[in-house]
């Protein structure tokens, strides 16, 4: 029988770094990436057969819990029928109805297959609307490999240490400038300094690629009054916050509205699906309405959009946000807790059912001070945990996150352990 050791070593022949997403090679943190057989509720199995309690939630989308009966229900009959037609589908329309009736920015709206895929389709559309090249991003925010985001991209390169991509063109990063997340006066030095130039601000509304930092109760209101001022297109890339905050993501959460969203994760329940949208007198730029070429083989494919659209009426069911925002509070509430009581310096930021605990005197609120973290420290943390079994990003920079299947017997559990590492680290 193959154990993890041996697959391993076996996709390092065939996979660059034996992966097929940098962060799971284990890099940062050392040790050897366990290979995960299954998953049910707040549980993951190695191919060992070994138990773990999972904090990573497939890095956002299991909002339900793994393998949930009626997802797993629903994509079974869907694929009865077929995984993908190439063609028009009855769900495409259900998805969009949903989408536009939750996110209270969103007229219309797109499917695509990924964030990446999202993200790009919506700088290509802010350019378009506006005849401008130029963007705006926030050190330390991902918004996917595509090229014109990979500066100061946020988890992946930090982990990694890669501060920009071989491959993208002079002539591609040259129309990207970075501002401090958190901080408006970088913005405005920015834009004033290029006053007619910009196309679009694209910012994580919290950030989630850094670790978990929400924003100041100015900076997204002080966007959307830059955006408005410059005639500039303000995007918010809600791939981990849509519908992990509530229905209408962070945007109804902080009652600030972009120009234009871009979701993923929880929307695909697991499978495969990205989605952009916007005010409708944008969004009709796009083929065949109008000249923004935007297209893909397996959008709005009905398997995916089964399992997306069954998560997100599951979501809906009064009191469901109320209930997981509750104990994932009072969790991370005493996770937090425990570093002050075993004397080690750290920092937690947590909002709804997302957190991270730098380990750093803090405070964090944007990328250079989560870079401050000690992540030799959190390598020798992480690498106990999960020998204690419990399944953390193998990265200081990201978000955990708790699940509706995550039950007291769980958290305490995982509570438990944590307090037996922080007091032999």
């Amino acid at each position: 029988m193959n154990n993890s050791k041996t697959l391993f070593e076996n996709a390092q022949q065939r996979i660059p770094g034996g992966v097929n997403s940098p962060v799971r090679a284990f890099r940062a943190v050392g040790g050897r990436p366990p290979f995960i057989e299954r998953a049910k509720g707040a549980k993951i199995w190695d191919v060992e057969g070994n138990e773990y309690i999972d904090f990573v939630a497939s890095w956002g989308p299991m909002i339900l819990g793994h393998a949930h009966d009626k997802v797993i229900e629903a994509v079974q009959q869907a694929a009865s029928r077929g995984t993908s037609f190439g063609a028009n589908c009855e769900i495409e329309v259900e998805m969009a109805d949903f989408v536009v009736n939750s996110v209270p920015s969103i007229d219309k709206v797109r499917m695509v297959n990924s964030g990446t895929e999202a993200t790009m389709s919506a700088i290509r559309l802010a350019r378009a609307f506006t005849g401008k090249d130029n963007i705006i991003k926030f050190e330390g925010c991902y918004h996917g490999h595509g090229d014109a985001f990979l500066s100061k991209a946020g988890s992946g390169a930090m982990t990694l240490g890669i501060p920009g991509s071989p491959g993208v063109t002079v002539a591609t990063a040259r129309h990207t400038l970075n501002g401090i997340y958190n901080d408006l006066e970088s913005v405005k030095t920015l834009v004033a300094a290029h006053p007619e130039e910009f196309a679009a601000i694209i910012v994580e509304p919290v950030a989630g690629n850094m670790g978990v930092i929400p924003p100041k109760p100015e900076f997204l209101q002080g966007l959307r009054d830059i955006a408005d001022e410059y005639h500039i297109v303000l995007i918010f890339d809600e791939v981990i916050s849509g519908f992990r905050l509530g229905l209408g993501g962070a945007q109804q959460r902080f009652d600030v509205l972009p120009d234009i969203t871009t979701l993923g994760k929880i929307i695909g329940g697991g499978l495969p699906v990205g989605a952009f949208g916007g005010k409708a007198e944008i969004m009709d730029l796009l083929a065949p309405l109008g000249p923004v070429y935007q297209a893909g083989t397996l959008s709005g494919n009905p398997l995916a959009l089964t399992a997306g659209l069954t998560t997100l009426k599951i979501l809906s069911q009064e009191g469901f946000y109320g209930q997981l925002e509750g104990k994932a509070s009072r969790f991370f509430k005493e996770w937090a807790g425990e570093f002050d009581r075993a004397g080690i310096p750290s920092f937690s930021n947590q909002i709804g059912s997302m957190a991270s605990a730098f380990f750093t005197a803090g405070p964090v609120h944007n990328y250079d001070q989560a870079a401050k973290s000690d992540t030799e420290l959190f390598a020798r943390y992480f690498r106990m945990m999960l020998a204690e079994r419990i399944y953390l990003a193998p990265s200081q920079f990201e978000a955990m996150f708790v699940s509706a299947a995550h039950g007291e017997k769980e958290l305490d559990q995982a509570l438990s352990a944590h307090r037996k590492v922080l007091s032999q680290l």
